[in-house]
């Protein structure tokens, strides 16, 4: 299971490597929902790449880019006075008497508030790093698709809903950020061979079993350090009721793992395909699905070298 990816952010990298355009409507959409929205969530590096956009548009998303900061601010700042008074309320009683309350209290408190000045210096910081392309299930990121012919860049949710599928998939199939090869005609077939995307990564993260039997984290990126070009199943979900907005989701899409992933202890590797089948991919015939897997056979073998992800 591909569960966390390193991806590619920025709008203008899109537009000069794969001539892509954003579908400025959806962005907007997307970034204004989450003022309301705690289920949206979008990686900081896409942030900074969507409050470069020109035009009005670009206006809207930036604005929409502030009001949230300012609001997960104030939220921090409040979280941290409450913290802190229940950590002095804490070690006042321990002064006078251990009890296991205020100890949980205590410890509680220290961690909570470790974790909000972690998030209030992210809120904060303008400065780039490199975690901040790294998205997980439940998370936004750009994903390429064709429109009326075109190459454009949507927002999606990395959990896929199936179009006509209830709301309550997300909780049923919580794994449906990934959609396995030999599943495709099976779970998938509604979206396999009519829907797809891809997206555009350098480093894909796996939980694997340590040597001490602990779970560890790896990083996995190609040796030749170029992007990957990440299969996908794509679904624009709409609420036949009327009262849930619509959702743009995805799935990447796994097959068996190359060589040097299993030998460090998955069993999966995403489909990374090579870039002279990304017009077949994105333009699927569901008559001729034996098109798209044989794309699947040709897909690229860079050598995933790995390492503990920090």
């Amino acid at each position: 299971m591909c569960y966390s990816a390193k991806v590619l952010a920025r709008w203008k990298q899109y537009e000069r490597q794969f001539g892509a355009t954003l579908s400025l409507d959806e962005f907007v959409e997307t970034y204004e929902r989450r003022l309301e929205a705690k289920s949206v969530k979008t990686p900081k590096a896409m942030d900074a790449g969507m409050a470069e956009v020109p035009g009005p548009k670009g206006e809207a998303i930036r604005e929409a880019i502030d009001q949230f900061n300012l609001s997960e601010t104030s939220r921090l700042k409040e979280l941290l006075f409450t913290q802190r008074k229940r950590l002095v309320g804490a070690e006042r009683t321990l002064q006078e008497k251990t009890t296991k309350k205020a100890l949980e209290d205590q410890r509680i408190a220290t961690d909570k508030i470790a974790w909000a000045k972690s998030k209030l210096d992210d809120v904060r910081r303008t400065q780039a790093k490199d975690r901040d392309r790294r998205i997980f299930p439940g998370m936004y990121a750009p994903v390429m698709v064709v429109e009326e012919g075109k190459r454009v860049i949507k927002p999606m949710r990395y959990q896929c809903r199936p179009a006509g599928k209830p709301a309550f998939y997300d909780r049923k199939y919580p794994g449906t950020y990934n959609a396995r090869r030999d599943n495709l005609e099976g779970f998938w077939a509604g979206l396999f061979g009519h829907s797809h995307g891809i997206m555009v990564a350098d480093t894909f993260y796996e939980n694997v079993e340590g040597e001490d039997g602990e779970n560890q984290v790896l990083a996995f990126t190609p040796r030749t350090g170029e992007p990957m070009l990440i299969a996908c199943l794509c679904s624009h979900w709409v609420d036949p009721k009327g009262k849930e907005p619509d959702l743009l989701s995805f799935a990447a899409i796994t097959d068996e793992p190359e060589p040097e992933v299993a030998a460090a202890g998955h069993d999966r590797t995403i489909i990374n395909i090579k870039p002279e089948h990304i017009d077949v991919w994105l333009n699927p015939d569901p008559a001729d699905l034996g098109a798209l897997y044989a794309i699947f056979d040709d897909k690229q073998h860079p050598f995933y070298e790995h390492q503990k992800a920090a």
